[in-house]
């Protein structure tokens, strides 16, 4: 089995933690006293108004609060030394080319501290919005993946794809990271989870290790993506999720020591009220009516779960 111990971090609390730079500071101060080493910010742009669309299944709406990750990033790069991880950002409903322009300042600003969680989605409601086809997703995550990392290693890049075209240009000043670790994210799509073994450089989970087969699964569908395209499986890095809410401090200590021991190279403690992964079964109302919880619960739920997964 795996011995090495995973790097902590934690779940940034977009829908609970407001508009309040003082709450935000707050909160980051304490992931920091916890020994928490990296933040994950997952990324929407706008939500439905489900009174205009009463049939909206979707797990968010126009109330819940989103900071923009990239710009969130800016800030938290200037006050403090954790490594900034994007998860994801919805890459295909945005233009490539700025993508890797914002990226490479965000590297810059953080000395190298940025890794770029990505992934193709679910909601055609933001892809309309921002004028990209959700139906081509797919394909042009892959393309952008490429180009992604010729422009952030490349003084000049030339560049003829199905959806962009970069003819003798570059961005300037590159990154730190020559090129930026692309991460990616798939849910349970088969096609998508192989998709992360051929191109990423790491795999954000979506399922939580609670020894029910899932994480296994998707693992073994990463692991045939990378040997069918023949690369080494053991070199992508996997980023796991220890939810807090609802869990007795053996079902967190079992969470974080099957992910060890699954190789996780990343763990984050989701300290929201409501982890969307994991209460699949709760409607709207009460997954809204959870997420308004206070600053002071999430600091203990953060502050429970780092004393605890220091025992790993």
């Amino acid at each position: 089995m795996p011995t090495n111990i995973p790097q902590l971090g934690v779940m940034f609390p977009q829908n609970e933690i407001g508009g309040s730079v003082d709450n935000l500071d707050h909160f980051i101060d304490a992931a920091i006293a916890g020994g928490c080493r990296h933040i994950w910010a997952t990324d929407h742009v706008v939500g439905v108004d489900t009174s205009r669309r009463p049939d909206w299944a979707g797990p968010y709406t126009v109330d819940s609060e989103f900071h923009e990750p990239l710009m969130l990033f800016a800030y938290l790069a200037a006050r403090c030394e954790l490594e900034l991880f994007t998860g994801v950002i919805i890459l295909p409903q945005r233009q490539t080319v700025l993508v890797a322009k914002q990226a490479a300042e965000l590297d810059l600003l953080c000395r190298g501290r940025l890794r770029l969680g990505v992934g193709v989605g679910w909601n055609p409601v933001e892809y309309q919005a921002l004028g990209m086809d959700f139906s081509t997703r797919g394909r042009r995550i892959e393309e952008q993946i490429t180009l992604l990392r010729q422009l952030w290693s490349q003084r000049v890049v030339d560049f003829c794809g199905e959806f962009d075209q970069v003819d003798g240009a570059g961005i300037a000043p590159l990154p730190v990271q020559r090129p930026i670790p692309v991460w990616m994210g798939a849910g349970d799509s088969p096609a998508g989870l192989r998709r992360i073994g051929r191109l990423a450089d790491g795999y954000l989970a979506q399922a939580v290790a609670t020894g029910d087969g899932q994480v296994e699964r998707h693992l073994a569908q990463v692991r045939q993506g990378a040997e069918l395209a023949g690369r080494d499986f053991s070199g992508l890095g996997i980023q796991g999720l220890v939810p807090v809410v609802g869990k007795s401090d053996g079902e967190i200590l079992d969470i974080a020591g099957r992910w060890r021991d699954l190789g996780a190279s990343h763990l984050s403690i989701d300290p929201r009220a409501v982890s969307l992964h994991v209460n699949q079964d709760l409607s709207m109302e009460e997954k809204l009516a959870r997420q308004r919880s206070s600053l002071s619960l999430l600091v203990d739920n953060l502050q429970r779960a780092t004393a605890l997964l220091a025992r790993l």
